[in-house]
């Protein structure tokens, strides 16, 4: 896994869901995701070309999936991928994530076990008996 982030060695749910949100989000709205990437699936919403279909995959997503994987409007991506994060990303869990990995073959993101930054807050919790 990058240490930076687990999304860096994975895709999936780049390769698994589909991208859909509001068609106000494109750079002809006054958004910032190019409209060449988009399809239109209902009055008011789109969705990434290639996240609309059987075989899903993101067509702003290069590299490999579950070996190195990068999004190519990463700045302007939607709402919809700037909210989906990684299992555990601030301590939460995710069965989304997880379901696209699976969907691929790879194991679940583990949650983190506890670190001594975390530690200290953990002894300061007031025990109820």
């Amino acid at each position: 896994m990058s240490e930076a982030s687990p999304c860096l060695n994975c895709g999936a749910c780049c390769s698994h869901f589909r991208v859909s949100f509001f068609w106000g989000e494109c750079a002809s709205a006054g958004g910032t995701v190019p409209d060449e990437l988009v399809s239109s699936i209902s009055p008011s919403r789109v969705a990434m070309l290639g996240t609309d279909c059987k075989s899903v995959r993101c067509t702003a997503l290069e590299g490999d999936v579950g070996k190195g994987t990068r999004c190519s409007i990463y700045e302007q991506r939607s709402s919809t991928c700037r909210e989906f994060e990684a299992s555990w990303t601030d301590g939460q869990h995710n069965p989304d994530c997880d379901a696209a990995r699976a969907a691929f073959g790879l194991a679940a993101i583990a949650q983190p076990a506890f670190s001594e930054e975390t530690w200290p807050a953990l002894t300061d919790a007031v025990c109820v008996a």
